[in-house]
């Protein structure tokens, strides 16, 4: 990167980081710790609300996906405005009513402390694990600018938002998000229309979405059912609708956002915001790797988009075999772009039958491609058994840094930073009031003063700062950064959904029922997940039907028990 490329990056930064401390000073109560007081108004919380999900995974793996596999992933959300409308008709208010710290309280005066604590570690695991990989994300942009070992800047990162997270909690994380998410958007709307600018000279937005679309990346809907297929319309509205529901219901990084909210009503609108634009803003950063990989049919694309673990090769003993891999690569995308260039023509002529020709020739070319670089990340494995060789994640980040301006760079690189930086500064805020108003209040220390809970409050973010660090350090094996955070939340999403239900519908179940009911449930839920018996969205909607069926059976069974007792 350029002088002013830093400039813009560091200042970018710091300015973030500063307004969120400035404006978070004197969080010296539980209340203003955790919840800002409830005094912050709708678009605030919206934005926080969409800042704690769109993480530098969005901005860094969304266009790789896309890149890859195409548009289909956007059918992910499409249950998410349901969601948001069930979620304001019945979370909101009784959150608010309550006015509890974390969802899981509410558990506790419904059931037992036992459903209460195992439902807030469940919650404790799952975003653990997810903050791990928010944290690795960013990681990746220092490790490709430096060319260093992510390791060094995984370590960077996690204590960057450990230190502004512990200062000034909710308010820090919710101020700091509004301004990162109008950056995000100006940012990512001027990366588009560069990658558009950068095509060639006969080749307009619509024509390179035509090429993409011959090519298989314009995929957005589809309608087969496959219980395995994770992305289809099916899986998206009902699979997402319970995932949603449960991650905007449940999940005390998103509950804990609303609940700051200075009303019901401003926290509803917030919801229903959110529902509205997150389908067109996901569906805009897939475009924009369509656009990435339309511009790499006229431009060679990097052999390996990991240029760390590519340089690692090239001063290994396999060198000459690289060198090989190289030759055939540069034929194979001489070949394909002279592929390419006749559909290109062929969609300027109308002929559908030459454009239906040269889609298969395009094709094939593309799958020689891909074969070539089969080779090249088997020879990585084979000169380091632990090498990274999944480049998926670094996809739009390479494009970035060789194509942009200067400056826009340096902004486009801020905003992932800053994505990374609000979804992790959630996260972390919220396993800490989990931890402490769940576990150390309740079952530690329940006579502390305010100051004292604070105080622990803040050890607890550092503590689970750290855990996240370790994490994040082996989240290099883990594939598509975007993809792996959903499947482990349909591990246990579907399981504190169906808790909720229960507590919400079903008066007449107990506190045993819904607990050895949810365990149940989460054991064959795991089950189902790790050997792949369905596609993992649907992990949710059977786990939290499992825990309803199992609870209502349970119930009936205890209830038996306790009426022969009583005879």
């Amino acid at each position: 990167m350029s002088y002013i490329d830093w400039a813009v990056l560091m200042t970018t930064l710091l300015a973030i980081v500063g307004y969120g401390v400035y404006k978070s000073r004197g969080s010296q109560s539980m209340d203003a710790y955790f919840l800002g007081n409830q005094s912050l108004p709708w678009y605030t919380v919206c934005l926080s609300v969409m800042a704690t999900q769109a993480s530098a995974i969005t901005f860094l793996s969304a266009p790789g996906l896309a890149y890859t596999s195409g548009m289909s992933f956007v059918q992910f959300y499409f249950g998410l405005p349901l969601a948001m409308i069930v979620l304001c008709i019945a979370f909101v208010p009784i959150f608010h009513r309550l006015k509890v710290f974390t969802a899981y309280e509410y558990l506790e005066q419904r059931f037992d402390l036992n459903t209460r604590a195992l439902t807030a570690s469940l919650f404790l695991i799952s975003r653990g694990l997810s903050t791990g990989i928010t944290i690795y994300a960013p990681s990746i942009i220092l490790s490709t600018i430096l060319n260093i070992n992510t390791t060094i800047t995984t370590l960077f990162i996690g204590s960057l938002v450990i230190f502004y997270t512990v200062y000034g909690g909710t308010k820090a994380v919710s101020y700091t998000q509004l301004l990162q998410m109008s950056i995000i958007f100006c940012g990512m709307f001027a990366a588009g229309i560069m990658v558009v600018h950068l095509l060639p000279g006969n080749v307009g937005f619509e024509k390179a979405i035509s090429i993409a679309g011959k090519m298989g990346r314009t995929n957005a809907i589809d309608f087969n059912f496959d219980w395995k297929n994770p992305y289809n319309i099916w899986s998206g509205i009902i699979g997402g609708f319970f995932l949603q529901l449960s991650y905007f219901g449940t999940d005390q990084s998103q509950v804990g956002r609303y609940l700051s909210g200075a009303s019901v009503g401003q926290s509803r609108l917030a919801l229903l915001m959110n529902g509205l634009v997150k389908i067109p803003m996901q569906f805009l950063i897939l475009l924009i790797g369509v656009l990435v990989f339309t511009f790499y049919q006229y431009n060679k694309a990097p052999l390996f988009f990991n240029s760390y673990e590519l340089n690692k090769l090239e001063k290994s003993q396999y060198k000459a075999e690289l060198d090989q891999i190289k030759g055939n690569y540069n034929q194979a995308f001489e070949s394909k772009k002279i592929e390419v260039e006749k559909l290109d023509k062929a969609l300027d002529a109308n002929n559908e039958s030459l454009i239906n020709t040269q889609r298969i020739a395009v094709k094939k070319a593309d799958e020689e491609t891909k074969n070539i670089r089969k080779d090249l990340t088997d020879l990585m494995t084979k000169n380091d058994e632990k090498a990274n060789i999944n480049d998926n994640n670094y996809i739009f980040l390479s494009f970035v840094t060789q194509y942009l301006p200067k400056g826009l760079i340096g902004l486009l690189i801020a905003i992932i930073f800053l994505a990374s930086m609000g979804s992790t500064a959630s996260a972390l805020n919220s396993l800490a009031s989990t931890s402490v108003v769940d576990i150390y209040k309740r079952l530690i220390n329940k006579q502390a003063t305010d100051s004292q809970y604070v105080k622990a409050s803040r050890w607890s973010t550092i503590i689970w700062g750290v855990v996240c660090i370790v994490m994040a350090l082996f989240a290099s094996k883990i594939g598509n950064l975007l993809e792996a955070v959903n499947i482990l939340g349909s591990f246990i999403y579907g399981t504190i959904l169906g808790v909720f239900v229960v507590a919400f519908y079903f008066k007449s179940v107990k506190g045993k029922a819904v607990f050895y009911g949810a365990v149940l449930a989460e054991i064959i839920v795991c089950i189902l997940g790790f050997n792949e018996v369905v596609a993992y969205l649907w992990l949710n909607v059977i786990g939290c039907l499992l825990v309803i069926i199992f609870a209502m059976i349970l119930q009936g069974l205890i209830g038996k028990r306790e009426q022969v007792l009583k005879a």
